[in-house]
């Protein structure tokens, strides 16, 4: 199927990386132009190395800087002067028992995954009204609907990203721009799988008995059982991209293996 995503211009936040990077690639293997962004040199030149390794003729470019502030907003801004497609992916998290999230990391935390996607929206959209077309999607999570008492900071930016694409979707209304939010559920990334590995250290257990007591109590509603890969969460995206989801907007699109229960 032709996604009829060539030429386009896209710019994915937090895209060194697990859904972001994922996201990224298949976007190049489509033939768009992709700007990556993440905030350590490092890590973007290791991405930018492996999509151009695994296929030569990808047009992408990469630009380092931290979303977490406005100076490394505007110095993507400042880099990248317009984009038909803007993934808004970045974002952090840190499991904590609620009692020991201090005010600071819960501004912190909110600046990083949602105040990142405001300010670069707020520049980009208006752009691609006045020419008429264009994709915006948030990258938010099943835990922005179904929240675990260990990320309730990080769950409350996830469910500002529902609301702030819901509204924005009626203020693109009748144009051919859309604005969508991507739920993932629990994913193979490398934050996750550290995550795990943590746990089953603590625990004296396995990693691979980790990940089933983790379903089997923190996620019961899992259908499949098992964390996604990146790419999976990644084929979704790249459809909301196209031009030919053109009747999809302000609409909250779960790729989270059925973890989100049927009350939602």
């Amino acid at each position: 199927m032709d996604l009829q995503l060539t030429g386009k211009r896209a710019l994915v936040t937090g895209s060194t990386l697990g859904i972001g990077f994922a996201t990224a690639m298949a976007l190049a293997r489509e033939g768009a132009f992709v700007i990556l962004n993440g905030h350590s040199q490092a890590h973007m030149d290791a991405a930018v190395k492996k999509i151009r390794e695994t296929d030569p003729t990808v047009d992408i470019k990469g630009v380092t800087a931290d979303l977490s502030n406005m100076e490394g907003v505007s110095k993507l801004i400042r880099e990248v002067a317009r984009v038909d497609i803007l993934v808004n992916n970045m974002g952090v998290y840190n499991p904590k028992p609620f009692q020991e999230i201090s005010d600071e990391e819960w501004f912190q935390v909110f600046e990083t995954n949602v105040m990142s996607g405001v300010r670069l929206t707020r520049h980009y959209l208006p752009g691609m009204k006045k020419r008429n077309w264009g994709r915006v999607i948030f990258i938010s999570s099943e835990s922005g609907m179904s929240i675990p008492p260990d990320v309730i900071h990080y769950g409350m930016t996830k469910a500002a990203y529902l609301t702030i694409s819901r509204g924005l979707a009626e203020d693109v209304s009748g144009t051919g721009v859309t604005v969508n939010s991507v739920l993932p559920g629990p994913t193979h990334t490398e934050g996750v799988s550290e995550y795990i590995r943590k746990l089953a250290d603590e625990k004296h257990i396995s990693r691979d008995r980790m990940e089933k007591e983790f379903f089997q109590i923190a996620r019961p509603h899992s259908s499949m059982k098992r964390f996604l890969e990146p790419e999976e969460v990644a084929n979704l995206i790249l459809y909301i991209c196209s031009p030919l989801s053109s009747a999809t907007n302000g609409a909250s699109l779960r790729v989270d293996g059925g973890v989100i229960g049927s009350g939602f």
